[in-house]
């Protein structure tokens, strides 16, 4: 490398630098100004764009509650209070969760949260006449639906729990929320060898509510939704949401599309992460 080139590369590295600098220097004072360093930072390979979408995941976690990303009750997998062992057992393996709501005479009444591991010594013991679900159970950590996810995340790892019952405002089991459901708006999909298609895809939230995520190939979802959306311009619904915006959405806005209401629940400058579908009211 010559002299001139070495002056170069100086020289534009001094550039990118100042600017990080000078954006430091002015003390960002909203999240906009804090966006504009990590653009500056990912443009100039400071950090990665994986690492840019974690941060800026880690900021809007702060604008989510938890009824945005529960497991509404009508999906919950719960174990009743008096099953035996051989009713039990049945059921882990067909759903394949690690923990379980233990319920007693309602859905509503929420004894404990039973771990499917703590199960395996049950499993190889000679004599199970006296096996009692309600005697494995672990504490239940109870939210409201209007819990920011960022102070959720926290009191997870404070409490050392993994998983929430959430309750709405007239103390009803409105559904539940795991560890994991909060990390994935931070880092992103967390997939495992459960995973189907539609769960990674659409969830449902409440009746006539869904979790969309901005990846869903717009097949599927007019399979899903029996809908009609045009996969002619467009192969995931992000791309379709964003062409009827005419414009990068922020979180909160919200556009119709043949017949849906189609809300950003999560979004940064260069792309929509995840949506709230509903029919449209029109």
């Amino acid at each position: 490398m010559t002299n001139d080139d070495r002056s170069g590369s100086l020289a534009s590295d001094k550039s990118w630098i100042d600017k990080i600098a000078l954006l430091f220097n002015s003390e960002p004072r909203t999240r906009r100004d804090l966006e504009d360093v990590l653009t500056v930072a990912a443009d100039n390979e400071v950090i990665d764009q994986d690492a840019r979408s974690i941060m800026e995941g880690a900021m809007q976690v702060s604008d989510m509650q938890t009824r945005d990303i529960m497991i509404p009750r009508s999906q919950m997998v719960s174990i009743k209070a008096e099953a035996t062992l051989d009713d039990i057992l049945p059921q882990i393996i067909a759903s394949a969760h690690s923990r379980y709501p233990v319920i007693g005479d309602s859905p509503d009444e929420i004894l404990g949260i039973l771990l499917a591991k703590d199960l395996l010594p049950q499993i190889l013991a000679p004599d199970n006449d006296a096996f009692k679900v309600t005697d494995m159970l672990r504490t239940t950590m109870v939210v409201p639906e209007s819990k920011r996810l960022n102070i959720l995340l926290r009191e997870f790892r404070e409490k050392h729990n993994h998983m929430a019952i959430v309750i709405d405002e007239y103390g009803g089991v409105a559904g539940l929320v795991t560890i994991e459901d909060v990390l994935e708006e931070i880092v992103g999909e967390i997939e495992d060898e459960t995973d189907t298609e539609a769960d990674r895809f659409i969830h449902v939230i409440a009746d006539q509510l869904f979790m969309v995520n901005a990846l869903t190939p717009i097949e599927e979802f007019n399979t899903f939704f029996e809908s009609e959306c045009s996969d002619e311009e467009f192969d995931t619904i992000g791309g379709l949401v964003i062409h009827a915006f005419g414009h990068m959405p922020a979180p909160h806005e919200f556009t119709v599309i043949d017949g849906f209401k189609f809300e950003v629940v999560k979004a940064d400058q260069r792309k929509i992460y995840s949506l709230h579908v509903s029919p449209s009211q029109d």
